[in-house]
Formats: structure tokens, sequence, C-alpha cells
């Protein structure tokens, strides 16, 4: 007999940090490495742009620096899209199956982006105080949704600047853009560490469908708009 979900719940004993080092059976750890990997490779290609443009301001060479905005663009919404695909795929099986991994709150001081460290102080009250369980779960997802769109956002205005040479201090914009950076990488982190607490909760019988949804191709309609990637509440 099929052992209750929330008897299976209550009996996880771990913490996050020794999930992190759980044994998780080879073909989750396949799934796992390979999702983690294609996030730390588009951020490694976004930090390779990041810092041969911080070259090019430094050898005074603002025109070419400007040139990379476009590319520095597309490589940042990459990354949100990879990174928010992970937490709506997770979101979308936890609330349809009811598995609940263990998660610690959002600490501010990993983010240096005010209303990045907004939203995370939020989530960290609200996880310490008053959510328990499902809800402290699915509001840290939301919340890192939250954070993600954000990020986008800013990252498009002060990339339209420097494109549109509006930005007349084109290393001090892309100061501005380090610092999404950073934030964006804080939530991939994030996003990693919630994904394998969320392998050590599954259960076997439900991989597969886990791992179609994981393997679906991210919506059109995300890459025609990337700002609008918030639907963590609308289910």
């Amino acid at each position: 007999m099929k052992e209750p979900r929330t008897k299976r719940a209550i009996q996880r004993k771990q913490t996050v940090r020794e999930d992190w080092f759980a044994w998780i059976p080879n073909e989750m750890d396949e799934l796992f490495g390979s999702t983690r990997n294609d996030l730390e490779s588009s951020n490694f290609m976004l930090s390779v742009t990041l810092d041969e443009a911080f070259s090019l301001c430094a050898e005074g060479q603002f025109e070419s620096s400007r040139e990379m905005a476009r590319i520095f663009s597309a490589l940042f919404d990459l990354l949100t899209l990879r990174v928010v695909h992970v937490i709506r795929t997770i979101k979308d099986h936890g609330s349809h199956f009811g598995t609940l991994p263990n998660v610690n709150p959002l600490e501010p001081s990993n983010f240096r982006g005010t209303a990045a460290q907004n939203v995370a102080v939020t989530n960290n009250l609200l996880a310490k105080v008053l959510f328990r369980g499902r809800t402290r779960f699915f509001h840290k997802l939301s919340s890192l949704g939250e954070i993600i769109e954000d990020l986008q956002n800013e990252a498009h205005w002060i990339v339209a600047d420097l494109c549109e040479s509006a930005s007349p201090s084109p290393d001090l914009a892309w100061r501005h853009l380090e610092v999404l950076v950073y934030d964006l990488n804080t939530c991939m982190v994030e996003t990693t560490v919630i994904l394998k607490s969320f392998f050590c909760a599954l259960p076997p019988e439900e991989l597969e469908a886990f791992r179609k949804r994981l393997a679906d191709t991210i919506p059109s309609r995300l890459m025609a708009n990337p700002g609008q990637m918030r639907s963590f509440d609308s289910k």
C-alpha cells in the first residue's frame, strides 16, 4: 500500500544542508547534474561578457562596450528564462503531486540590490514568524520569481540606455548591471539548492512526470515578452 504523502513529509528529518550532500538515485542525480550544468553554463557566458565590457571601459573603449550591451541582454534573458523554467517546473509538480522539499528562507545579505533585499527580508520574516511547510515553500518560489522579474526589467532599462547612447557614463551603467548579475546568480544558486532538496523528497514513481515537465520547451510567449514571467500565484 502506498504510504500517504503527508506521512512521508513528516518523516523527512534532513536539513537543506544535509539534502545538498545526500545521495539520490542515479537517474535523479543525472537530471539534477544536467540541469545544474545548463544553468551554470549560461551564468558563465554572462559573466564572461560582463568582464569583457569592464575591460573595454577600462581601456576607454566606451562605444565598443555599448555594443556588448545587446549580447549581454540576450545572455541575461537566457539565464533568467532557464532559472524561471526550473522554478516553475518545481512549483507545478509540487502543486500537482504535493511533493514538498526542505527550504530555508532567503537571506537578504546574499543580495546586493535594494529591491531584491527587500523581497528577501519579507520572505525571511514571514517564513520565520508565520509560514510553515507548504506555504513557506511556495512563498519562497514566488519571492524568487518576483526578484528575477525585477532584475530583468531593470536590466532591460539600463541596456536600452546603453544602446541608445543615453547613458553618459557607460562604465557606471555596467557597474549597475554587475549588481543585477550578482543577484541573478544568487537566485540561480537558491534554485539549484531547492532543486536538490526537491529530488531528495521526490518519490521515484514521480521522476518521469517531473522529467517531462523539466524538458518542456520554454513557452515562446516568455521569449517574446520576458518581463512577464511570474505565474506562481495564478494557479
